[in-house]
Formats: C-alpha cells, structure tokens, sequence
C-alpha cells in the first residue's frame, strides 16, 4: 500500500485534462473579448461543460484567471525552446515574437481582471518577466550566435516595442500589425553582410 495516498501517485484523467485545457482555452478568449464582464457560467457553457466542473478545476475567478494567465506563459516560454529545435535561428525568434505580440494583446484585454486579483499581481508580473526574459534571451543569444542578428540588439528594447504596440492595436487588425511590426524589427536589427 502507498503511504503517500492515491492523490498523490495518481495522474489526473484524461477528459478532466481535456476539461481543464479547454476550460482555460474558453476562459482566455472569453476573458479577451469581455473582461470583467465575462461570467463563469457562461466560459463553462461555450466550454461545454458544467459549472461544477469548472469550479472543480477552479474554485474561483481569481484562481481561473491566474490559471488562464500562467498558462498562456508557459506556452510563451516552451515555445522558445520549440522553435529554437525546429526552425533556424532567425526564423525561430521570428515566430516567438508574433506570439509574443498576441501574449501582451491578451494580457492588456485581461489586466482588469488580473488587477484585480486578491492580493496583487507584483509576484505574478514579476515571475512572468523571469520565464519570458530567459526565453527571449536563449533565442536572441541563437540569431546573434548564427549570425543572422547585430551583437548589439538588447531582448527588452524589442519586447517595448512590441509590447506597446500590441497594447493599442485594434483586435480586428491585430494579426496583421503584429507581421508587420515584427518584420519592421527583424530587418532593423539584421546583420549586416
């Protein structure tokens, strides 16, 4: 018999993963087009779930929304190391910062809500910032390692740029902006042959 309790060897199921992906997925566009007015209720609706369910997963908006939060992050930063294994060096932090753009455009949409968080959200902001500066570093180190990137270009002068413009960009035109700002700095901070 294992003295530490089923809970803790067991791994959750696979629908309540499902669930619980889909739930944060819903949240985040729900959350993006009403802010604080989105209802729990309804992001379980749209998910297809019961209310139950997703208290289960999140007994609070707080906790849901700090959930939403720390998952669009952790994508954020996997997908640095992603694209760094998959794609060449210029290309790979090419990708990262179109996402990126829609990472701080979902984050503006949610700040209300993430103002509102019980307690603040320094601690949340600040190990946000830690995670997305180590994974824009690694992938600036590799463009300028391969060449394809001045020496000079500094991570948090590109995230300014694309964070304040993300943040004032219309949504319907948002996808677009974000190409054409990204190309804008990719060739400004392009090696010179």
């Amino acid at each position: 018999m294992d003295n530490g309790g089923p809970a803790a060897t067991r791994k959750p199921r696979a629908d309540a993963v499902r669930n619980r992906l889909r739930l944060l997925a819903t949240a985040k566009a729900v959350f993006a087009a009403k802010g604080s007015e989105a209802s729990l209720d309804e992001i379980a609706q749209i998910a297809g779930v019961g209310a139950g369910t997703l208290y289960r997963h999140f007994p609070s908006r707080d906790a849901l929304v700090t959930a939403v939060f720390r998952n669009e992050t952790e994508q954020l930063v996997a997908a640095a190391d992603d694209f760094a294994r998959g794609r060449p060096p210029l290309e790979a932090f090419r990708a990262w910062l179109l996402m990126f753009f829609d990472f701080v455009a979902t984050k503006h949409s949610m700040m209300e809500l993430l103002n509102s968080i019980l307690g603040g959200t320094d601690e949340l902001k600040t190990e946000t910032m830690t995670q997305i500066d180590g994974a824009v570093a690694k992938l600036v180190q590799g463009a300028i390692a391969s060449g394809a990137i001045r020496p000079d270009v500094e991570p948090k002068d590109l995230m300014l740029a694309l964070a304040g413009a993300a943040k004032f960009s219309p949504a319907s035109d948002r996808e677009q902006t974000a190409k054409r700002l990204v190309d804008i700095l990719i060739a400004g901070i392009q090696a010179k042959a």
